[in-house]
């Protein structure tokens, strides 16, 4: 098998701003077409079914991400290890490590399904969801989890083929089919009448077409990260190399994810209308949050390829052009969503008072992501360097300490407000990035040790 071809980038050599570019580019519209899977739920929810609706799909959103994160985690993982075979031409390796990644996430996929199930209500009441919300999003969730594989394969495929340099063709494929969710949504909910449960099966549909669109292309490349299901197998030295860098990643993403349950029962205090609103602000805000994500998975990648070849200062070189690329984009977007934030926030409903909470939300909060950038971009760098464990104690320390921390205080010894209970997201921003900024500093930035 070839080791590369002419869809995969090296990424050790040549310009590091056309690299992370060419890169990060097509990993973030791709983001984007991903996103609109639950964005386009929303807006159907909003628009054609009722706020209560619209509450219990925006209230699904941590319990989906507590159970997805941990094995996002172990995919962050992978990538770093398959990047650094890759950009050290060990093709022995890194077929290893694509057999092992493979076999864990049919795994994952069988715990996934049914624990989510499992846990469905029991989350729900936990987070205090009222009575007219309750039915929906439980639902919606038994659903959604009951075809999460998809989602899950998918994403191991795509970061199977991020790892080598390639965001082009997962890109495409989720073009194709968040174009075939939208239709499928319509069909569903105006066409069959299927309320909530229709955008649910919607979207299961067309993860599910993905997950065979990404396998397929794997199994049948030619290039040294082709998946050759004879040799499917867990190979455990590989896949403690794998969690020694995705199990932090892992944990801290869970952690955080279910530290955000409190932050929705807050939130649920104030009824389905500030619940509804507060659903809106989130699907802008992770809108927003795309481009330094992916810039985030750039460096990552970056990172791991050129430590894999032994090149460790053009490894941090990059790592400071991506920070700045990825601060520059995100505010010229904060911008925009701060002028037209209202408008913005009507694309998923037509309710003025629901429109009133989530502009309230978008304008508080949406510079202080300015922060947020710093704290990604580290992250993804320091783990590709081999290093999850120190993001992973800073982003539990700032996210869900200091959060957590901030809420009681607030809600008990200040004001309860929808207002105040929202700014606690930008709280643990700041806090994170003066702890990580100085970690990376006292640490010398990338170095060629790492903790692998």
């Amino acid at each position: 098998m070839r080791i590369s071809s002419g869809h995969t980038r090296d990424m050790t050599s040549g310009s590091i701003v056309r690299d992370i570019i060419l890169f990060s580019l097509p990993l973030m519209l791709g983001n984007i077409f991903q996103m609109l899977y639950n964005t386009v739920d929303v807006i159907v929810v909003g628009n054609y079914v009722g706020r209560e609706a619209l509450a219990a799909v925006g209230s699904t959103t941590v319990i989906v991400n507590m159970m997805v994160f941990f094995f996002n985690g172990f995919s962050v993982g992978a990538g770093v290890m398959i990047a650094r075979y890759f950009g050290g031409r060990d093709m022995e390796r890194l077929h290893t490590a694509v057999e092992t990644t493979m076999a864990v996430t049919i795994l994952f996929c069988l715990l996934t399904t049914l624990g989510g199930i499992a846990l469905v209500r029991p989350m729900l009441l936990f987070m205090a969801t009222p009575d007219d919300v309750m039915e929906d999003a439980v639902t919606y969730l038994t659903i959604y989890f009951g075809g999460i594989s998809g989602l899950l394969v998918y994403n191991m495929g795509s970061g199977i083929l991020r790892a080598v340099g390639d965001t082009t063709r997962p890109l495409l494929f989720l073009i194709l089919t968040s174009v075939l969710n939208i239709v499928l949504d319509f069909v569903f909910v105006l066409w069959l009448n299927a309320g909530i449960a229709g955008v649910g099966f919607a979207t299961v549909l067309a993860q599910m077409i993905s997950a065979v669109l990404v396998l397929v292309l794997l199994t049948r490349t030619t290039d040294s990260y082709r998946l050759v299901w004879r040799d499917l197998k867990i190979d455990l030295p590989m896949l403690r190399e794998i969690f020694a860098v995705g199990m932090p990643a892992g944990i801290q993403s869970v952690i955080t994810a279910f530290s955000n349950v409190f932050v929705q029962s807050y939130i649920n205090f104030f009824g389905s209308v500030c619940m509804a609103g507060w659903s809106c602000y989130n699907r802008l805000n992770q809108f927003i949050m795309l481009p330094m994500q992916s810039m985030a998975m750039a460096a990552t990648t970056f990172v791991s390829q050129n430590i894999g070849a032994g090149k460790t200062r053009r490894a941090r070189e990059g790592t400071v052009r991506t920070l700045v690329m990825a601060d520059l984009v995100t505010l010229v977007i904060a911008v925009l969503l701060f002028v037209f934030a209202s408008p913005a926030t009507g694309l998923f409903t037509e309710d003025e008072e629901v429109i009133s909470y989530g502009v309230l939300f978008l304008r508080a909060n949406i510079f202080f992501l300015l922060f947020n950038c710093i704290n990604h971009v580290l992250a993804g760098a320091l783990r590709g360097a081999g290093d999850s464990r120190g993001p992973m104690i800073i982003m539990l320390g700032s996210f869900v300490a200091v959060r957590q921390i901030y809420l009681f205080v607030v809600t008990r010894f200040i004001a309860n407000t929808p207002f105040l209970v929202g700014f606690g997201y930008p709280v643990g921003w700041m806090v994170c990035c003066v702890v990580e900024v100085t970690y990376f500093i006292r640490r010398r930035g990338i170095r060629k040790k790492t903790a692998i």
